[in-house]
């Protein structure tokens, strides 16, 4: 042997010889579609785990990226393993549950939530590539196949996660919850210790992105822009949120409707019975109700409505109504299931019509500025004020990313949006009228931009 060695030799030749069984014999290879192979199954040098981003059409390090615990990128491979730590073990001790890693109310988030799993599945792998990719037991062959698509590995059972609606409801299941088992966040959880769930699709997906939107990715894909994501999420989300709602199931909790719709900071505010003690709560534009009368989280439906005011006007008046007599119906009954239905079903026709839009220069900058200037009275509440943060950041990024602003221009407000971080990130700290003043200000620097 020259050139190689025999254990070199022995291993190419092994390599070799299971890629021609495959190829001859595909089925030998699959299981039934739908099957959780686990993240073993992608992880091969060849595929997607070489050490840095060296490959010709797709990076081929993605495991790495999903893998690296310093960045958020990494945070679903650690949905398992936070489990076995004191805070989860807490949580889970306060409700009953047992032990958190075993706890059926948590695995449903915190792993792939798979009905079936291969050999190489593993439940510490959290949430691992086939649980935003789907199951790989119809498609995994069709993937590294020669001159394979990705429509035909949608065809097979790949989630088609380039599409904002098929994203945006997969992502909601945990990042804002689901009538599937273990995929719902109770107000007796937070309550245990659970942190408080929020969502923006296009932000979320940009810390988690492992992929470049290169000319090889929009040959394979369409390419939609960060601003649709994120309208699509924010309209996806209102229509989950009233679907839980108004389902019967989800509605009450005990005694008590399920506070994990309310919004928290209308409950949990301090209380003083000093008779100058000034009032921590304020009352709120768009929504009709009476003092001492819990809110609806309403933070996705403010970023909506002023995204529908651009680009589906006529969807957002009807939304804006709906969500008016929907609140209006909070304040006289708790279980407003026709009221919900009525307001879901209009954030549903508002996905289904900017999914299929196309935003110009002129109407980023119009979303940009319905957030940050349009629904500036709304943020009276921590939460909506928390949402506009992030729309901020997403849109103008959207902005530059489109090639419609200067990147070192836009660099020149990010102060200005990392104070507005700064100003949410402890609700115990909120204060409405000066985050309202800053965002007001910010408004006028992006305006500077055009």
């Amino acid at each position: 042997m020259t050139g190689i060695g025999q254990g070199e030799f022995a291993r190419a030749f092994g390599w070799t010889l299971l890629l021609a069984v495959l190829f001859a014999n595909p089925a030998a290879a699959a299981s039934a579609p739908g099957t959780h192979e686990g993240v073993a199954s992608c992880g091969g040098s060849t595929c997607h785990g070489r050490l840095a981003p060296t490959g010709k059409t797709v990076r081929q390090n993605e495991l790495i990226t999903w893998q690296d615990t310093t960045s958020a990128a990494g945070s679903h491979s650690q949905a398992w393993q936070v489990l076995t730590r004191s805070r989860a073990q807490g949580i889970a001790q306060r409700l009953g549950l047992g032990r958190a890693e075993n706890a059926k109310d948590c695995l449903g988030c915190h792993a792939g939530p798979a009905a079936a799993r291969g050999s190489k599945y593993q439940v510490s792998d959290g949430v691992g590539c086939e649980t935003c990719h789907g199951g790989a037991g119809g498609w995994l062959v069709s993937h590294y196949a020669v001159n394979s698509t990705h429509a035909a590995n949608v065809k097979n059972g790949m989630t088609a996660l380039d599409d904002p609606r098929t994203r945006a409801n997969l992502c909601l299941d945990c990042h804002f919850g689901s009538a599937k088992p273990g995929q719902f966040v109770t107000h007796k959880m937070m309550a245990a210790g659970h942190p408080r769930v929020s969502f923006e699709l296009d932000l979320y997906s940009a810390l988690q992105r492992h992929y470049d939107f290169d000319a090889d990715y929009v040959k394979r894909k369409p390419l939609a822009s960060g601003i649709k994501f994120w309208a699509v999420g924010q309209a996806l989300a209102v229509e989950r949120q009233l679907s839980l709602y108004g389902d019967g199931v989800h509605t009450n909790e005990g005694a008590f409707p399920e506070f994990y719709f309310f919004d928290c900071q209308s409950c949990h505010r301090r209380i003083s019975d000093e008779p100058n003690a000034a009032l921590t709560a304020e009352a709120n534009p768009a929504r009709p109700l009476p003092p001492g009368t819990p809110p609806f989280n309403d933070e996705n439906m403010i970023m909506l409505s002023a995204i529908a005011r651009v680009a589906a006007p006529g969807e957002g008046a009807s939304f804006d109504a709906a969500a008016r007599s929907f609140h209006t119906a909070m304040a006289q009954n708790h279980v407003t299931t026709a009221a919900a239905s009525q307001l879901a079903g209009a954030a549903r026709a508002l996905a289904n019509a900017l999914a299929t839009h196309t935003f110009n220069r002129g109407e980023t900058f119009a979303a940009l500025e319905a957030v940050l200037n349009g629904a500036a009275a709304r943020y009276t509440d921590y939460q909506g004020g928390a949402q506009a943060v992030m729309a901020a950041d997403t849109l103008l990024n959207a902005l530059v990313a489109q090639g419609h602003v200067n990147r070192a221009n836009a660099e020149g407000v990010r102060p200005q949006i990392n104070r507005l971080y700064a100003a949410v990130r402890d609700t115990n700290a909120w204060r409405p009228a000066e985050f309202r003043d800053a965002i007001r200000q910010l408004a006028g620097a992006v305006g500077r931009l055009k």
